[in-house]
């Protein structure tokens, strides 16, 4: 039950925080935009089975791979994507800890 809270907590509860302590002036987008970015979970479906409690989705799922974790990155250094990037490299530490737990 505790990984269960973690997990979830990181997901919404700590991305609001990110948003209303570092992005003031907009945390309301940002928060959104860190909400949206969980649709990179959608990877989920291509696997098989879809759900499996103690598998890692780094590097395991496509969209959690380590190249496309690079693009994130990459993103981070342009102005357009670099809140998108913070929110997808965000969730790529979650589901990284959720491997450990």
């Amino acid at each position: 039950m505790s990984k269960f809270i973690i997990h979830y907590a990181l997901h919404f509860i700590v991305p609001a925080f990110i948003a209303y302590f570092f992005f003031k002036d907009k945390w309301k987008m940002v928060y959104l935009i860190f909400l949206f970015s969980m649709l990179v979970d959608l990877d989920h479906l291509l696997a098989t089975p879809i759900f499996k409690e103690n598998r890692c989705s780094i590097n395991f799922h496509p969209l959690h791979s380590y190249i496309a974790i690079g693009f994130y990155c990459i993103g981070l250094f342009f102005k357009k994507t670099r809140i998108l990037c913070i929110a997808l490299l965000f969730h790529m530490l979650t589901d990284y800890i959720d491997c450990y737990l």
